[in-house]
């Protein structure tokens, strides 16, 4: 395809597609799917290798959320049945982290429920960093503690913080129908504040919530010009107890082409295929592995993900290797530029808790399956809430 060829070169070049191009990457057919992942694969490869960054997430305070953001399970007025929880001990979030480092992880993602942090909870986080620093010197730590008020940003550069987590979540022009307790603008702001304390930025979005092409075309777009160094990528999780409990919208042909379009327009960005992929992609996750070069490894904050150790077996049988904690995720032409950022995303998109909820057993044959797992359809018996790690009393998946 003539398409394809011109956003590979244009992917080695680092130069953007035009809004055409990423459109017509999204309506592609099934016929034409290995081709458009071989495609954004060559231009993965040719800036991270066959490298994949594994991140984890600790949730330092799940649930009760003011907000009222649609996809999440700990908005205001929730029903899903999540772990809630006030804040972590310092102790206990380092003692989490360090299972996603045993993992493999070389970043941990710090998370809290709420519309931004109180200075005071600053100050918590400062202490949690410094916790989980004396125990792993090496490992990176990103904060995503929603909007940061005037100089937040710095004190937790000078904590220690190496990125700091916001996410756009969707176009502008759809924003106010998924979130009305804040702006789309509110949330460039505090990317923009992390960015000019120092701190690497991360930024991604949501996908599945009834937005059209054009509209995921747009936030891509978007985040391109904000110019974070890592876009997470996630997957609506249809929460039950949530406005968006019945937008069953994904299929992992879908999902893929949503992964090659980001990769085109963010050549050279770390793009981590984050919360949902066990849901929307399920024995497609390994393809998806050409297209990103970060997951999280484990749970995520309100639901559970893939086992840890599945997770390391689909990287190696997939012919890839986890990034050494000695290696340096960005290529060196970001790396210079180190005034701009990335974290990573959370599991279901937000900034808040996690969940519970043991995964529903699938049969193994296919007599009494769910229907929806024998006809092809949505498989909501994969939407399990977390009930272990963080805010437990029972193990982390790492």
């Amino acid at each position: 395809m003539d398409l394809l060829n011109t956003l590979v070169e244009k992917g080695l070049r680092r130069e953007s597609p035009t809004r055409e191009e990423a459109l017509a990457v999204l309506a592609t057919s099934d016929d034409e799917l290995l081709d458009v992942v071989a495609a954004a694969g060559k231009v993965r490869r040719a800036w991270f290798g066959r490298r994949v960054k594994l991140n984890y997430l600790v949730n330092l305070k799940s649930g009760l959320c003011p907000e009222d953001c649609s996809y999440c399970s700990q908005r205001l007025g929730s029903k899903a049945e999540i772990l809630k929880y006030t804040w972590l001990k310092p102790e206990e979030a380092a003692a989490a982290a360090s299972a996603g480092v045993a993992g493999g992880a070389k970043r941990v993602c710090l998370v809290a429920s709420g519309r931004g942090p109180t200075d005071r909870d600053v100050e918590r986080v400062t202490k949690t960093i410094a916790a989980i620093k004396e125990q792993n010197e090496e490992v990176e730590v990103c904060a995503c503690l929603g909007l940061l008020s005037e100089g937040q940003a710095s004190r937790l550069k000078e904590a220690g913080a190496d990125a700091y987590n916001h996410n756009l979540n969707t176009s502008e022009a759809t924003y106010g129908d998924i979130t009305t307790t804040h702006t789309y603008a509110d949330r460039v702001e505090t990317v923009q504040q992390a960015q000019a304390a120092g701190m690497s930025a991360c930024s991604g979005l949501i996908a599945g919530m009834g937005e059209s092409d054009e509209d995921l075309v747009d936030v891509v777009f978007s985040l391109r010009e904000l110019d974070p160094d890592s876009v997470p990528v996630n997957f609506l999780i249809p929460f039950e107890g949530t406005p968006l409990a019945k937008e069953w919208n994904l299929t992992p042909q879908r999902c893929l082409r949503i992964l090659a379009m980001v990769r085109f327009v963010c050549p050279d960005v770390e793009v981590r295929l984050a919360g949902g992929r066990e849901v929307h992609l399920r024995s497609m996750q390994p393809l998806a592995l050409h297209l990103a070069n970060s997951i999280f490894l484990g749970d995520y904050l309100t639901s559970e993900g893939q086992a840890g150790k599945d997770d390391l077996a689909m990287i190696a049988d997939a012919g890839f290797e986890v990034e050494g904690a000695d290696t340096t995720t960005l290529p060196e032409h970001r790396r210079d530029a180190a005034a701009h950022g990335g974290c990573g995303g959370h599991g279901e998109g937000g900034c808040g808790p996690c969940g519970g909820g043991e995964p529903a057993a699938v049969p193994a044959d296919g007599a009494d399956a769910p229907e929806a797992v024998t006809a092809g359809g949505p498989r909501t018996d994969l939407v399990a809430v977390r009930r272990r790690g963080a805010g437990t009393d029972l193990p982390p998946n790492a």
